[in-house]
């Protein structure tokens, strides 16, 4: 057995509840007749949510939602012993990138998938013509989510879609424990530095950064967050993490990852107040929360240091260490979430798929999230995987809740 089919296989062990979805789906075929264009990493856990797709009758096509996150083994398994189009090799240039999208819109899908929105902007921008075909789209990240609300806030939103990233069963754990996780692995991979004592600066502290902050404090870093939001700095003090301004924290940072979905967030104003031999990485999707193009333009010297770590020598002589080119470090130096949080966002994905089909022509151009009663079923069947028991309401008390007439 090939490489990539068994990294395939050894993820799908660890994905139960993607695996019960899986066997409905081949018994009761909810997608038949149905093709489907998705554009998410392509990595194991991944070619699992494809394979749940395929045995419910979908047609496929896959590409790639970053130039830099493709597990090519995967990628030509997929390709060679399932029979699903893949179009995605890690370190393809922009051209190849946006070549591989179309590819996967050429299959004509009448439902689409997305990390990022890439592939349904492009629906709406050059491949508009294929806007008539869409029953439904699902979006799986932050980011993403942020820019179909932007397009839906202009009008600019032409097809329904599913903000999978706001199942609380994606958000809290696959956004909180899967980046907190990958981030930290990614780093230390593509560096091999000790995390403990250094100063470790986290930008933003929504569900991503909190991971982050959470996972680099358990590998004793002196963890400081950085925020524009009143509330999330203030919960990060409550969690008892050093707050203060981006310009504070990175003259003494070692470390610091962007976890934002904002451009710019580390600038060129900021450059010049980088402590000597920082880190820079960043664990958001795009690659430009810090401004890694304007800081490759001003270096005197850029040295490949290891695979995915460059030194960059700046006008003064300090040395600023970027990782991936800025690209999200849990997938370009590491090998993404681990099988067991994915398969909680997988599932909602398979469960979203199901649900365009059977609500086809009844839903506005509009963004939903699953319906809460599939998000408790996920996270019911994620306990039971991993035999876990927990109590039921009793009569008495489903009626207390349900009354206004008992009080004091």
């Amino acid at each position: 057995m090939d490489n990539g089919k068994l990294k395939i296989k050894w993820a799908g062990s660890q994905m139960k509840v993607l695996e019960k979805i899986k066997q409905r789906f081949a018994k009761d075929k909810p997608l038949k007749g149905i093709t489907l264009g998705a554009c998410l990493h392509v990595t194991a856990e991944t070619a699992n949510l494809m394979l749940t797709l395929q045995s419910g009758g979908a047609k496929l096509a896959l590409c790639a939602s970053n130039p830099l996150s493709t597990q090519d083994a995967v990628a030509e398994s997929l390709n060679k012993n399932f029979d699903i189009p893949t179009f995605a090799k890690k370190g393809e240039d922009r051209k190849t990138y946006y070549k591989h999208l179309n590819k996967v819109l050429d299959f004509h899908p009448q439902i689409t998938m997305d990390d990022g929105a890439d592939l349904i902007t492009l629906l709406h921008t050059e491949r508009k013509s294929q806007l008539k075909e869409i029953v439904g789209s699902s979006e799986e990240t932050t980011t993403g989510v942020i820019r179909l609300k932007a397009m839906k806030e202009k009008g600019d939103l032409k097809i329904p879609v599913m903000a999978v990233n706001d199942s609380q069963t994606k958000h809290l754990f696959d956004n909180r424990y899967g980046t907190g996780q990958s981030t930290i692995d990614g780093i230390i991979r593509a560096t091999n530095v000790l995390l403990a004592g250094k100063n470790f600066v986290v930008c933003g502290y929504g569900w991503c950064g909190r991971g982050i902050s959470e996972k680099a404090r358990g590998m004793g870093a002196h963890v400081t967050v950085t925020e524009v939001d009143p509330v999330r700095a203030l919960q990060a003090v409550m969690d008892g993490f050093e707050v203060t301004s981006l310009s504070v924290a990175c003259q003494k940072a070692d470390i610091i990852v962007t976890a934002t979905g904002n451009k710019n967030v580390l600038g060129r104003d900021l450059f010049k107040l980088l402590k000597n031999g920082v880190i820079l990485c960043n664990a958001g999707h795009f690659n430009v929360e810090f401004d890694y193009e304007n800081l490759v333009k001003i270096a005197k010297q850029i040295t490949k240091v290891r695979e995915f770590l460059e030194e960059l020598v700046m006008p003064d002589n300090k040395k600023v260490f970027v990782l991936g080119e800025g690209r999200l470090i849990n997938l370009v130096a590491a090998e993404g979430h681990p099988p067991d949080v994915m398969d909680l966002s997988f599932a909602n994905q398979a469960l979203a798929a199901e649900f365009f089909v059977k609500n086809k022509g009844k839903l506005k151009n509009d963004i939903y999230t699953i319906p809460e009663k599939q998000d408790i079923e996920i996270a019911r069947l994620k306990l039971e995987s991993m035999g876990i028991s927990i109590d039921q309401l009793t009569k008495e008390q489903k009626h207390y809740l349900s009354s206004w007439n008992e009080g004091t």
